[in-house]
């Protein structure tokens, strides 16, 4: 009897990549004003073949490229972007073109992922080899961690209540999943006033409830939790 050996991680090469200055979280959704052009051709080919791309947090450089009078003779002349090796893919929900030159999209995470290799091709858009994270395990929040939760539903009922326009702008969209303890704390890191370097930590755990937890710790000492 002869059995198949079991399946790896599944990899992805030349991913398109798209630093940015904020934190993409499984489940949540992003909004993006599309205007350098390295990127309107990248977003316009993956929303054509509806293909994802990835989104990875900046550590050192901007959003928009620039150019560096200080930069090194011998590199390309603009700033350097440096950006975390985990990273979330996007699937492109909307598009819009509301004039030449600008795209309006809204994205959702999907998978995580780790870069094993990255480049920078010569008109500035940066493609990675990556192998994707399996999907978070979902786990019911626990009886200690319902305080966080609980709060989470407070805020969306008074969202509803007092501005329900808002509601549309929310990474926190339906169907909520109350009992799950990495979309609670995804749902939360995404809403919290924090750094982006913090909230990558947190993307970056592997466990969802050690993930809540934090949040929780978090919302305590805001006064959120209450």
């Amino acid at each position: 009897m002869s059995s198949e050996p079991a399946a790896g991680p599944l990899t992805l090469t030349q991913l398109p990549l798209f630093p940015l200055q904020t934190v993409l979280f499984p489940g949540g959704l992003l909004p993006l004003r599309i205007f350098e052009v390295r990127y309107l051709d990248m977003i316009g080919r993956c929303h054509k073949v509806g293909a994802p791309f990835g989104v990875v947090c900046l550590s050192e450089g901007a959003e928009v490229r620039r150019r560096d009078p200080g930069a090194p003779a011998n590199g390309d002349g603009f700033a350097r972007e440096v950006f975390h090796a985990t990273g979330t893919l996007a699937q492109i929900d909307h598009l819009e073109r509301p004039q030449s030159g600008l795209m309006v999209i809204r994205c959702r995470g999907l998978q995580r992922f780790q870069i094993t290799r990255r480049q920078q091709l010569r008109h500035g858009l940066w493609v990675g080899d990556v192998t994707l994270t399996a999907p978070d395990t979902v786990v019911p929040v626990p009886e200690h961690l319902v305080n966080a939760r609980d709060a989470l539903q407070r805020l969306l009922q008074t969202l509803r209540t007092q501005n329900p326009a808002a509601l549309a702008d929310l990474p926190m969209q339906p169907p909520y999943q109350w009992d799950n303890s990495g979309w609670v704390a995804n749902r939360w890191a995404e809403l919290l006033p924090a750094p982006a370097e913090l909230k990558q930590r947190l993307m970056s755990l592997d466990n969802p409830l050690v993930r809540l937890e934090l949040v929780s710790d978090l919302l305590e000492r805001l006064g959120l939790e209450g």
